[in-house]
């Protein structure tokens, strides 16, 4: 769970499909930016996830994860910590499961972090998926 720099590399390029949990269509929160980061700069396809909102940016916004058309390769969550079992729940009900588990910049959650790898994703937790992109993979 505490990946360097080359290992966090291998990560983000390995990586194509991300549904970003707890998205926001508010351009103060983090979630916001972030999301806007990467649908300008990364060749990632994004998949928002939030109950709330129906669609940012003329996309469509996804209610849960089991509602995507497709399983992302990453799930990058925003979201309070006490929600961070119920969002691992959601993540292990998808088949096939996602490889990675993204816990943005401070969440830490060593039960859902240990249960995540138990069930074979790669977590990170902790860290800013966009700092991490702009500074390893970014153009």
């Amino acid at each position: 769970m505490g990946q360097d720099s080359t290992e966090l590399q291998q990560i983000l390029r390995d990586t194509r499909t991300v549904a970003v949990v707890g998205v926001s269509d508010n351009p103060a929160r983090p979630s916001n930016e972030v999301y806007q980061y990467l649908a300008r700069f990364s060749d990632f396809e994004l998949y928002p996830v939030n109950p709330n909102i129906s669609e940012l940016d003329g996309k469509p916004v996804y209610p849960s994860l089991a509602d995507l058309p497709v399983v992302p390769d990453m799930v990058d969550v925003f979201r309070r910590y006490d929600d961070l079992p119920a969002v691992l729940t959601e993540v292990l009900a998808l088949n096939p499961r996602p490889k990675y588990l993204w816990l943005q910049q401070g969440l830490w959650h060593e039960e859902v972090g240990e249960q995540a790898q138990a069930a074979g994703l790669r977590v990170v937790m902790d860290r800013c998926l966009k700092v991490d992109y702009a500074r390893l993979i970014g153009r």
